[in-house]
């Protein structure tokens, strides 16, 4: 079972930039398809942003041009960048399988808080 740990969140002001790291146990993780989620109080968990095998990123409509998702493979690790953070991007941030392509998804880790607030 991959295990999966997320780090990078923070409280940061409206307008602000975080880098979020999602490193796995294994190396097959992060050659993906992959994807990096998010979970608001009281909401369900969405997808932000995907890469797949090949390197190409699709972006949520909400996040498109603010947010990018890359991976370092040398590092088992899966990143994303997060410009010109807005208050509705507050949220749990999980990384996983695409579970559009994934047949089974990897167990979620804790996540990291991401809080963007004046």
């Amino acid at each position: 079972q991959v295990q999966l740990v997320e780090s990078g969140g923070g409280l940061v002001l409206p307008g602000g930039s975080l880098r979020l790291s999602c490193v796995a146990s294994t190396s097959t993780f992060v050659i993906g398809p992959v994807a990096w989620y998010r979970q608001a109080p009281g909401e369900q968990r969405e997808s932000v942003a995907r890469l797949s095998s090949a390197g190409r990123a699709y972006y949520a409509s909400f996040v498109e041009g603010r947010f990018t998702i890359s991976r370092d493979t040398a590092k088992n690790t899966l990143y994303l960048q997060m410009d010109n953070l807005k208050p509705d991007d507050t949220a749990v941030y999980y990384c996983n399988k695409d579970a559009r392509i994934a047949a089974r998804m990897n167990s979620w880790g804790q996540g990291t808080q991401v809080t963007v607030s004046s």
